[in-house]
């Protein structure tokens, strides 16, 4: 039986990249559509850029891209506006939706590792930049392949989405975790880790599932291993910047983590 964790009392998981959707690939391909049906082309760098926000907030981060203004202003002779990013949202919802009924698998160990995590002694959390409505569809087919989180946090259930720390001071509360020090924030995107940082969590960066390589598992089978290597550096380098403590390329490895964290905390050291 798995030793019981002695400091540490929950870890708070992202959705899409971290343990659904293996590369994020559901919200990378809406984004693009939206813009693109306006007439107006963005990369899906650019769509992935702004990745953890709110939709909405997404959507307004893409729109003041600079490039993407330019295009915006020689398509329609003015920036981009609030009623413009408020019909992109709408359109967005429906459409996501639909896509998402294809980007709903759970990544392969991460429901193995959760289960290590609770066996530990570990509530666990999870929050997104989804709405509560995109979520249903994700939570009831996670539940499905044996991933259910003990709360789902989502982005109208706080003032503010990430990177305020809001959505973890939320789980948190839900999960009745305190201090913020013993909980482990897991995402794979940058906004998502300044948020752990902002609520005082340990955080914890994800490669190779993630935003930051995009692909998906059997496009990332498809590449030389020095390729790989390449493009899980270069995503944890973004990750490290944004202030995560850590970096693993898959959830499937957070149990071996956990392990290390304890261990510094037995020594008395707390996230800073």
């Amino acid at each position: 039986m798995a030793q019981r964790c002695k400091y540490l009392q929950a870890v708070v998981f992202d959705w899409a990249g971290t343990t659904v959707d293996h590369g994020s690939r559901a919200p990378a391909i809406v984004f693009q559509e939206i813009f693109r049906s306006r007439g107006v082309d963005i990369t899906e760098a650019q769509a992935r850029e702004p990745m953890g926000m709110a939709k909405r907030d997404h959507i307004a981060a893409i729109a003041a891209t600079p490039s993407v203004d330019e295009a915006w202003r020689a398509k329609f002779g003015q920036p981009c506006g609030d009623e413009d990013i408020d019909a992109m949202y709408a359109d967005f919802l429906p459409l996501q939706k639909e896509t998402l009924r294809h980007h709903c698998d759970v990544i392969t160990g991460v429901s193995a590792a959760v289960d290590e995590c609770r066996s530990r002694g570990l509530r666990i959390g999870s929050s997104t930049g989804y709405t509560r409505e995109l979520m249903e569809i994700v939570t009831n087919e996670a539940r499905r392949q044996g991933y259910a989180p003990d709360c789902v946090l989502c982005a109208e259930d706080t003032p503010r989405g990430r990177p305020a720390p809001y959505l973890l001071y939320e789980a948190a509360k839900q999960l009745d975790v305190y201090p913020l020090w013993t909980v482990v924030k897991v995402d794979d995107t940058p906004v998502g880790i300044e948020a752990g940082r902002n609520a005082g969590c340990w955080t914890v960066g994800v490669t190779r599932t993630g935003n930051g390589v995009g692909l998906s598992a059997e496009e990332i089978d498809a590449l030389p291993d020095d390729e790989v290597r390449r493009r899980c550096n270069e995503a944890a380098s973004r990750l490290v910047a944004a202030g995560a403590h850590d970096i693993i390329e898959s959830v499937a490895d957070i149990p071996d983590l956990i392990n290390e964290i304890e261990e510094r905390m037995s020594r008395g050291e707390r996230p800073n």
